[in-house]
């Protein structure tokens, strides 16, 4: 009997050791699962492509090399072609990233398209070096743009004929000069179209009495930036009302962005790059301005 008592004692003993060693390894060591990335913070494309307007590519482009940079094995392709064609092939899935100047109209907002606004970009009224006006009101400029004078001396200028250097009607800033300058007015269809906004600049540089509008960040001293309503541009100019002539900067995707998109997306947005970037490459960041 005294046997049998000394085994249950024993098993008793050990079962209680068994419940403390168990209950002390579960406090000095809980349980946590460990946190996965989201898929939408993470690369999951090795290739993006962005395309639209050609006012906003030059800083894109800056942001995407920057990008890459930073993330061995990403590609990320920028191509022009205007805000319509941007819009239009995002839309359709073609591209990840439709860059424009204008908001996407709502036959196209209609099939997702989801607006990230990265800055503002100013635009200016430039003419051939042998232009003597340095002025134009908003009446005169859309009187040129829409056709009605053909000539400088109807503005003060020499008596020479004026060409209109434009873009395509799939640009956004030939949108915006319609809108802001010309009060919805369309441009006249003897402007000559270029395909791009460095392409304008070149054809308005080499052209006699030559007129045309191009971003600001593509200024050149081979033409001269026009006043508009007597004020010149400036980015001071621009966030204190007294210039018009601009646009906020989009990229839109196709629903949510996620995974390499989004991260390419907040990095253009974020303060290391707006910081250092945007002001140099003639663009304004949206916080300075008064909305």
């Amino acid at each position: 009997m005294f046997k049998t008592k000394s085994k249950i004692a024993l098993v008793g003993t050990t079962l209680v050791a068994l419940m403390v060693l168990v209950g002390c390894g579960q406090t000095a060591a809980p349980s946590t699962p460990t946190p996965t990335p989201s898929a939408a913070t993470t690369i999951d494309k090795k290739t993006i492509s962005a395309a639209g307007s050609t006012a906003l590519q030059p800083l894109v482009k800056l942001a995407a090399d920057e990008f890459m940079a930073k993330n061995a094995g990403v590609q990320v392709n920028i191509s022009g072609g205007g805000s319509m064609t941007g819009l239009n092939n995002v839309a359709s899935g073609a591209i990840e990233i439709g860059n424009s100047d204008v908001l996407a109209p709502d036959e196209l907002k209609s099939q997702g398209l989801v607006d990230h606004e990265v800055c503002v970009a100013p635009f200016i009224l430039i003419a051939n070096k042998d232009v003597t006006i340095d002025n134009l009101t908003k009446a005169q400029a859309a009187d040129i743009f829409t056709g009605k004078i053909t000539n400088w001396k109807d503005v003060g200028g020499q008596d020479e004929k004026i060409s209109i250097i434009g873009r395509a009607a799939s640009s956004g800033t030939r949108l915006n000069v319609e809108k802001i300058v010309m009060d919805g007015q369309k441009m006249s269809d003897a402007a000559a179209a270029q395909d791009s906004t460095g392409n304008l600049l070149t054809g308005v540089g080499q052209t006699p009495g030559a007129i045309g509008y191009i971003d600001a960040a593509y200024l050149k001293d081979t033409v001269k930036a026009l006043k508009f309503n007597g004020v010149a541009f400036s980015a001071d100019a621009v966030t204190s009302g007294q210039y018009p002539i601009y646009s906020y900067e989009h990229m839109y995707t196709k629903g949510e962005a996620t995974g390499t998109v989004k991260l390419f997306l907040d990095y253009i947005n974020s303060p290391e790059f707006q910081d250092q970037n945007v002001e140099k490459s003639g663009f304004i960041p949206s916080t300075k301005m008064k909305k």
